[in-house]
């Protein structure tokens, strides 16, 4: 039986680094990146997807440097908004359909409870803005396409907020940070798997209710300032020094993109939906964290 193909946009990146790594026998994992693959380049698009056939078509690829965006708008909409779209309908025409990963900066956070799939998008920044362009242009190319919001993902790949607390574990004994925004940390192993299990479970069954924005983060939920205390105490349990984690507000930490207070996503509708929820994020950090500091070792 000829093996799943994924083709995925990146190469690099989190998601994909991890997708790579979790692909089962049975499932190809093509990337396609740069300089072949360029979202800010329509023609680098359409050449890159006729390499070859695709079942699904993963866009994992993005502007991710959230506060640069701010003053990079035009080029992050184009790379996160209309490539996005480009690439779904790049998926379309292999008869392939598209998961889009998405944000919680779609949101700005104002609710007091987890955010659902139908609450209304107000984006404070131009990233999350390029994102929901994203989403919408990914939508209207692609009738057959998942769009997974997730958030604060973590990895042993790539930049992170888990490699950023480690390393500056490495030098400082204490580190302040903001303790008034409210998410649920993610691994990108565990999207990976997710996304794999959506792969399957579309192609298996297709219909209506395989279609469409689906919320997707870890278990559980913290600030900032939790999950720093959480990564350092997994740190310090395998030899590393403690740190003291000073809980600070977002005043005191000013930023170019303002960031929701609240990035929390309710899951119902993936678990309802495919069966999938991911696990506790307390569960999925303490593998990370000694993978990266055996890299270190």
């Amino acid at each position: 039986m000829r093996a799943l193909r994924l083709v995925v946009t990146g190469a690099q990146g989190q998601v994909v680094r991890s997708l790579i790594e979790r692909a089962p026998d049975g499932v190809e994992v093509v990337a396609l990146a740069r300089p072949e693959l360029d979202l800010a380049d329509p023609a680098s698009i359409r050449d890159a997807f006729e390499s070859g056939p695709a079942d699904v078509v993963v866009n994992a690829a993005a502007y991710t440097a959230v506060d640069k965006a701010e003053a990079e708008e035009e080029l992050a909409t184009r790379v996160n908004g209309e490539g996005a779209g480009l690439v779904a309908a790049a998926a379309r025409a292999l008869g392939a359909p598209v998961i889009q990963l998405s944000t919680d900066y779609v949101f700005d956070g104002s609710l007091d409870r987890p955010y659902r799939e139908d609450d209304p998008v107000a984006p404070l920044g131009a990233y999350g803005r390029s994102k929901l362009a994203g989403e919408e242009a990914v939508a209207a190319a692609n009738p057959r396409h998942v769009i997974l919001r997730t958030a604060w993902v973590y990895s042993p790949f790539g930049a992170n907020f888990v490699k950023t607390m480690l390393r500056l574990g490495q030098t400082r004994d204490e580190v302040r940070v903001v303790a008034d925004q409210r998410g649920g940390p993610t691994s990108a192993l565990d999207i990976a798997d997710a996304v794999l299990l959506i792969a399957h479970r579309m192609l298996a069954a297709p219909g209506p209710e395989k279609y469409g924005v689906f919320h997707m983060t870890g278990g559980g939920e913290a600030s900032w300032a939790e999950f720093a205390q959480a990564v350092f105490a997994e740190a310090q349990a395998l030899g590393r020094p403690a740190v003291k984690v000073i809980p600070i507000s977002t005043a005191e930490y000013p930023t170019p993109a303002r960031r929701p207070a609240n990035s929390r996503l309710d899951g119902a509708r993936l678990q309802r939906d495919y069966g999938i929820a991911l696990p506790d994020w307390r569960e999925s950090l303490p593998p990370v964290v000694a993978r990266l500091l055996a890299a270190e070792s």
